[in-house]
């Protein structure tokens, strides 16, 4: 770059203000632009970004730190500005603001396998063949369901799980994926034995940043344990997904083993996603006391708890907005229960929208009046994307909703009735 870069231009900013005074003195170049987008006036921000290119690496630079902007117009411009620059630096920068949008999304119970996880191709592990490419790949250790009942001699999960902690590779393998975990003995079914020879192997698998639990939805139980002892041993995990389904065996209380995590830090974990019919009360309370100060994306399951109150949602929200400063996605999906306007009442009446990117509330009961309230909450069209898919909104309702400022993903509406995930 030359010097040029730093003579005033007409939309240079003027020091002394944001209002510029009759006597201000011009202040050029780029350290204009920093200026104005420093402005509280959203306006005055766009416009700076829209000229920031002009002074090339360096108005590049924050048009790419605008991404990380507290208003969604702001936003919206950076990424407009970024898409069709072909540049490694921009295309990292655009993959790592929503890096959620290549995730598996589901609106019903899940028939098949994973195909994709964490952003990378899921293959199966094959022992006969071991391990052949680890770039961008998540290596699935499942138990075909068939051999519960027919046959004993199937490798279980921690066979195969103890196969690969064997191999040459294993220390770039980025990414895992647990299905069924036992085979014939239900004496076996939950995780634990599975988690103890992750945590004997944790010098071995140095490069996993990804762990989906439970990429199974049958009829026997996934049972888990404490997993909190896997973020203890994985002080490199990004992404933590859990499928959760024991809540349909409450009533055998020696098979309810439940999802359950102890008061940790975890310094790099990006995601934590659990998926199922139900999480329990208790388990909220618990991601409450995880301290986890680089969490962006917090997806949960809500299921038919009935504890979960406006007032016990409400007290979670604002925990999570306290707690997990860089939260960009909240998603609490599938909530089935007798009122089903709490979220959006809980939403409405809390900031947790002022620093969030997407809320996803889909897969609901949500009627109009959860969509009123969504309406009058100001911090709402703070964000880039609302999902309010699959819930029980009115067509003016929705289109009430598609006309504000943002992103709006709200297919599927079906007349109030008893269904969701549960059918």
């Amino acid at each position: 770059m030359t010097g040029s870069q730093n003579q005033p231009r007409e939309f240079d900013a003027i020091r002394g203000g944001d209002v510029p005074p009759s006597l201000g003195a011009v202040l050029g170049g780029v350290e204009g632009v920093k200026q104005r987008l420093a402005s509280s006036d959203i306006e005055t921000r766009v416009t700076a970004l829209s000229r920031a290119l002009s002074y090339g690496d360096a108005g590049l630079n924050l048009v790419i730190k605008a991404l990380d902007d507290n208003s969604a117009k702001v936003r919206k411009v950076a990424v407009r500005l970024l898409k069709d620059i072909d540049n490694s630096q921009v295309k990292a920068a655009l993959k790592e603001y929503k890096f959620w949008t290549g995730f598996e999304k589901y609106y019903d119970i899940p028939r098949n396998h994973a195909t994709t996880f964490a952003n990378r191709k899921v293959i199966e592990f094959d022992p006969n063949i071991g391990i052949t490419d680890t770039v961008d790949t998540a290596y699935a250790l499942r138990v075909v369901p068939e051999s519960n009942y027919y046959t004993k001699s199937v490798l279980n999960g921690v066979d195969k799980l103890q196969i690969i902690s064997q191999s040459p590779l294993a220390s770039e393998i980025e990414a895992l994926v647990f299905g069924f975990w036992y085979t014939t003995s239900l004496k076996n079914y939950t995780f634990q034995p599975v988690m103890d020879v992750l945590l004997k192997n944790n010098d071995k698998f140095t490069n996993v940043k990804a762990l989906f639990l439970g990429d199974d939805w049958q009829s026997l139980p996934l049972g888990y344990c404490n997993l909190s002892y896997i973020l203890f041993a994985y002080p490199q995990l990004e992404t933590l997904k859990v499928r959760n389904n024991c809540d349909r065996y409450d009533y055998l209380s020696n098979y309810a083993v439940g999802l359950e995590f102890c008061p940790i830090r975890h310094e790099k974990l990006k995601t934590l996603i659990i998926e199922g019919s139900n999480i329990v009360y208790d388990v909220f309370e618990e991601i409450c006391k995880l301290e986890l100060p680089a969490l962006e994306y917090l997806e949960l399951w809500m299921g038919k708890n009935p504890y979960l109150s406006e007032y016990g949602i409400s007290e979670f929200i604002s925990i999570f907005y306290n707690i997990f400063p860089k939260l960009k996605y909240l998603g609490l999906r599938n909530y089935d229960h007798e009122y089903p306007d709490n979220i959006a009442f809980a939403i409405a009446n809390s900031p947790i929208c002022k620093n969030l990117v997407e809320l996803d509330i889909s897969i609901g009961k949500m009627t109009d009046e959860g969509g009123h309230a969504l309406l009058e909450c100001a911090a709402v069209r703070q964000l880039d994307t609302l999902n309010i898919s699959h819930n029980c909104l009115s067509d003016e309702v929705v289109k009430k909703l598609n006309q504000l400022d943002i992103e709006v993903i709200s297919e599927m509406q079906k007349p109030y009735r008893y269904w969701s995930t549960y059918e």
